[in-house]
């Protein structure tokens, strides 16, 4: 057996980023040859990933990239088995490049994204064999659960995630003043964290979520002894704070409980001559 150095451990280390002692083994197992030990931790990482089919990926982190002019936009959960794999470097840096990945490349959805092959960026390995390499890395499952490509030529985009990266959100804006209403953006990001509404208008609610909650308002309304002549008025109440609660532009700011997001979009269009409707939102919670 050829002898194996410490600085073939550490170039080898340097390359994979897999631990010491798996780097020398994998030296060792290939008489010393750099590529083929590559490959032996590649194929290693396979079985683990392979090994760990079953178990369940529930903690994790949503990424989000934007470009720089703030019109186009990726975010993405990415999930491993424990919290503490979850917030080290290692599967930080990963997802954050996944979702740059999927930027650069306009991928719009998990299967895009990992039918990639980006060249050096993950050792020339294409995306899904990548996730494999990192479950070796890791010794945990990984999964891709989701992912959303915004795009806003005629607006901008803006995004918010909330610190432990469990929580993040993209907003898109249709506007004649992107730059002048990426401010504006940024608030409704936090907005939508914050409040989470479930549609820009009322519109868009769902029948069935309406049907629902009438049902429940109705039940609640003679259970309490209300007068059937009333109910229907008590009903019809109710269904306007559950759309205040889950129509964006009907919530109270957060940044001012005395006006509308309605509101804080008609002071902006005042004030900057300007048009501007919310297009959009993606919310990310993780596990949700």
């Amino acid at each position: 057996m050829s002898q194996i150095s410490a600085k073939d451990v550490k170039d080898l280390r340097d390359t994979t980023g897999v631990g010491m002692m798996d780097c020398k083994k994998a030296l060792e197992e290939t008489g010393g040859d750099m590529q083929k030990a590559i490959e032996y931790l590649r194929k290693k990482g396979a079985a683990l990933a392979a090994k760990r089919a079953e178990k369940d990926a529930r903690e994790g982190m949503v990424a989000i990239k934007l470009t720089d002019d703030c019109k186009n936009g990726v975010i993405l959960e990415l999930n491993c088995e424990t919290d503490f794999v979850a917030r080290g470097e290692v599967f930080t840096g990963f997802a954050n490049a996944l979702a740059s990945l999927a930027l650069r490349n306009g991928a719009s959805s998990p299967e895009e994204l990992l039918a990639l092959t980006p060249g050096d960026d993950f050792g020339g390995e294409k995306v899904d064999d990548a996730m494999k390499t990192m479950t070796g890395k890791l010794g945990e499952k990984l999964e891709l659960k989701r992912l959303v490509l915004c795009q806003a030529p005629d607006g901008v985009i803006e995004s918010y995630v909330h610190p432990g990266s469990q929580l993040g959100t993209l907003v898109q804006l249709v506007t004649d003043k992107p730059e002048e209403a990426r401010e504006l953006a940024k608030d409704l990001a936090m907005q939508v964290a914050a409040a989470s509404p479930i549609v820009v208008d009322r519109s868009a609610v769902p029948a069935d979520y309406i049907d629902k909650e009438m049902e429940i308002y109705r039940q609640q309304a003679l259970g309490q002894g209300k007068p059937e002549q009333f109910v229907e008025k008590i009903v019809v109440g109710r269904l306007e704070k559950y759309y205040q609660e889950v129509v964006l532009t009907e919530q109270s700011f957060i940044k001012d409980s005395t006006v509308k997001v309605s509101d804080v979009l008609a002071d902006f269009r005042k004030k900057h001559q300007a048009t501007v409707e919310v297009k959009g939102f993606i919310r990310y919670q993780l596990g949700e």
